[in-house]
């Protein structure tokens, strides 16, 4: 239904003027002489034809296909599909709004901006640089940083270059650090410290500007001395290393020998002692025998002093293999090689003249009463 008189004088209602002639019916232009002039545009733009004979439906039709196209290529632009191992950080009109998730998401074109961040990504970055140590020498050092993106947001928005906040970062905390060590340590056994101290110093420092970053390894790959003095630094490494194989050798020399040497002292200081209690229980024996035989003597002496002449020959006879006796009264000594005579049926001698232990034993005993005997007719005559 039109709003005027079709044959009142109107302006193009795309010019934007009034309706000329006092027309009592001003009022808004005619919906289809606008869908006629947008189509009329349209055909001049992409070719068409500008005919009249059009219908008002015919001549919309293009207009909402259009429509339609880019309705879904806008709907297509608003879809993002975010793995795993992504994030994505939503901007609602330049500003910081939401962090997406996993899967199939929505955010419309134009009004939301998606900055779609790697979270599980492993990077690396590789620094290599010449410093001085705390002893004012100069090294070489090759340092590989391992990290990550723990926060997307900080990643994103805080700082405008985080990659590059941390290369700037890891040669500051790499400089401190190996700056406060000696060279010694920073080039032998201080060097798996080391790379912890400039870890912990470099996430303080990412911590500190927000960049989202988080170090996951800082790998020492290689501290070498200056080319104008490698030779002598690898002379200095060897004769260390030749210094510790020495300590090694000899406490290991150490270890064998002391404990065998301690093993000989404490076997030593034993015998000694069991040296000790047998001569002190001897001559508490030998003291009590002495006493016992004082008492015996006091009562008995001419008894105990023969006793005892005898108990001492005996001794020594028997510790004796030969016997000489001098027959008082007589210019024959008798000589008895009690070895020969007891000498084994193994031996060389005949059977007829190897004589058995028990007639040694008897010879023996004859012999000492005889000169028991002799000894007393001595006394007898010595009385008299």
């Amino acid at each position: 239904m039109a709003w005027n008189e079709p044959g009142g004088n109107n302006k193009d209602p795309w010019g934007g003027g009034n309706r000329g002639g006092g027309n009592k019916n001003d009022g808004p232009p005619d919906l289809d002489e606008v869908f006629k002039k947008l189509q009329d545009r349209l055909d001049s733009v992409f070719g068409g034809n500008g005919g009249g004979g059009s219908s008002s439906k015919g001549s919309g039709l293009p207009f909402m296909l259009i429509f339609i196209v880019l309705g879904v290529f806008y709907i297509v632009q608003s879809l993002y599909q975010i793995d795993e191992q992504e994030r994505g950080v939503v901007l609602f009109l330049g500003k910081y709004d939401r962090t997406m998730g996993p899967g199939l998401k929505f955010a419309p074109a134009f009004i939301e901006q998606v900055v779609i961040v790697n979270v599980t990504k492993q990077r690396t970055h590789a620094a290599q640089s010449s410093m001085l140590t705390k002893d004012e020498n100069i090294v070489q050092v090759d340092l590989s940083v391992q990290y990550n993106i723990a926060d997307p947001e900080a990643y994103t928005l805080r700082v405008r270059n985080p990659d590059g906040t941390l290369v700037q970062a890891t040669d500051s905390a790499l400089r401190h650090v190996v700056g406060s060590s000696r060279m010694d340590d920073v080039l032998t056994v201080g060097r798996e410290k080391i790379a912890q101290d400039v870890q912990i110093r470099l996430q303080e420092y990412l911590d500190n500007y927000q960049t989202g970053i988080l170090v996951s390894k800082v790998n020492m790959e290689g501290v070498d001395p200056p080319r104008e003095v490698q030779d002598a630094f690898d002379d200095v490494i060897k004769a260390r290393e030749d210094k510790t194989r020495t300590e090694n050798e000899a406490q290991a020399y150490a270890n064998g020998i002391i404990p065998e040497a301690r093993g000989k002292a404490q076997r030593m200081v034993e015998e000694a002692n069991a040296y000790q209690a047998e001569v002190v229980s001897r001559a508490k024996g030998e003291a009590e025998r002495f006493t016992d035989l004082l008492v015996e003597y006091k009562k008995a002496p001419e008894v105990t002093r023969e006793r005892m002449y005898l108990d001492a020959i005996e001794q020594v006879m028997a510790r004796s293999s030969k016997v000489m006796i001098d027959v008082e009264g007589g210019n024959n000594m008798l000589y008895l090689p009690l070895d020969k005579i007891a000498k084994p049926s193994g031996s060389s001698y005949p059977s007829s003249q190897v004589v058995s232990p028990d007639v040694v034993r008897d010879i023996k005993n004859r012999v000492i009463d005889e000169l028991r005997r002799d000894a007393a007719a001595s006394r007898r005559r010595e009385a008299r």
